[in-house]
């Protein structure tokens, strides 16, 4: 996990390299279509997390999270003659996306495929396959492909948005801030220490960062054994948040700008005021003050941060990991490719 975490610049600029010139593909593709449906389980729903927003955020275009059981469980027919279906699969080989994939083009949909593995069957489904250079991924928590995804997804939104509000040049920028934030592990080790006190964490961003708090809480329940929510500030504000006290740990995601800045830092201030011990990952100088443990971020906008902000939890969750005597590369009761309902037929 900790050499795969390293290779992420590399894999970030080799899966710039191969999908920013598809970027014209994808608009044809995608001409008069009003709709996305993201199709994605584990860490890829994650990263259609950030693309569900990004995508209503930077296009105008409506986007929303597919219920893959629609198709797979109740045949739901619908039409989608207006919808483009992203489907995000590290393997290419989870049949059910396979199969709400399949089902998303007999309904109408044009199909993209975001999968590391080119000659998936994912990939060999989908009207355009958008293929991922993150390199063959051996531990089972997904790190750079987590982040080849968030890539991907990137460019997909940069190429249906509004040319003079493109995306490349901050997407170029993300590869060496990673690598700063690599070399300079900030606030790791005082965040191991935080969480490894405690038996009781949650996590929570909003907006375009949320699918960072939904990866981070991922990671550290897959990785690290601990149960954790991952919410939405607004969520956990609306009945969660009367569990916050004394002996929980709050991780805390953020962008450096964007509008949920505020937001994010008065909530740091209240579950500190709760006697919480808040983890702040990015975020500007106002946020990480408010936090009593500090993990810099990426000098991004919130646009693109995603990409990079989480390089800092991936290096919290390997060396906790490490610290609590667990192998960070097999989890138990995890593989790499993971079927939803493992023996039904397809």
């Amino acid at each position: 996990m900790a050499t795969e975490i390293a290779e992420q610049p590399a894999a970030l600029e080799r899966t710039f390299e191969a999908l920013l010139g598809r970027r014209d593909e994808l608009r044809r593709l995608a001409a008069g279509r009003g709709h996305v449906l993201m199709v994605a389980r584990g860490s890829s729903d994650n990263a259609g997390a950030y693309g569900r927003y990004l995508i209503e955020v930077h296009t105008g275009r409506g986007a929303t999270m597919a219920a893959p059981s629609l198709a797979t469980h109740y045949a739901v027919r619908r039409d989608l003659s207006d919808t483009l279906v992203v489907s995000v699969s590290q393997s290419g080989e989870t049949d059910e996306i396979v199969d709400t994939q399949a089902w998303a083009a007999a309904c109408g949909a044009r199909t993209v495929a975001v999968t590391n593995v080119g000659d998936s069957t994912l990939a060999d489904g989908a009207d355009l396959a958008l293929v991922t250079a993150a390199g063959a991924e051996l531990a089972v928590p997904a790190t750079k492909s987590y982040t080849a995804q968030l890539a991907a997804i990137a460019v997909i939104s940069d190429a249906l948005g509004p040319a003079e509000r493109g995306l490349a040049t901050a997407l170029l920028r993300v590869p060496d801030e990673v690598r700063r934030l690599l070399d300079a592990r900030a606030g790791v080790d005082d965040a191991v220490t935080a969480l490894a006190a405690t038996d009781t964490a949650l996590v929570s961003g909003r907006g375009i960062v949320y699918g960072t708090a939904l990866e981070v809480a991922l990671k550290l329940e897959e990785t690290c054994l601990k149960p954790v929510r991952g919410l939405s500030y607004a969520d956990l504000r609306h009945g969660p948040i009367a569990v916050v006290g004394t002996g929980v740990t709050g991780v805390l995601v953020a962008a450096e700008d964007g509008p949920l800045v505020a937001g994010m830092t008065d909530l740091a201030a209240q579950l500190g005021d709760l006697g919480a011990t808040t983890v702040g990952i990015g975020g500007d100088r106002g946020f990480q003050a408010a936090c009593r443990v500090r993990v810099p971020g990426p000098d991004l906008p919130e646009s693109v941060a995603p990409l990079a902000l989480i390089v800092p939890a991936q290096l919290v969750v390997e060396a906790l990991a490490r610290h609590l005597g667990l192998d960070p590369d097999a989890p138990r009761g995890l593989s790499k490719v993971t079927q939803t309902d493992p023996g039904q037929p397809a």
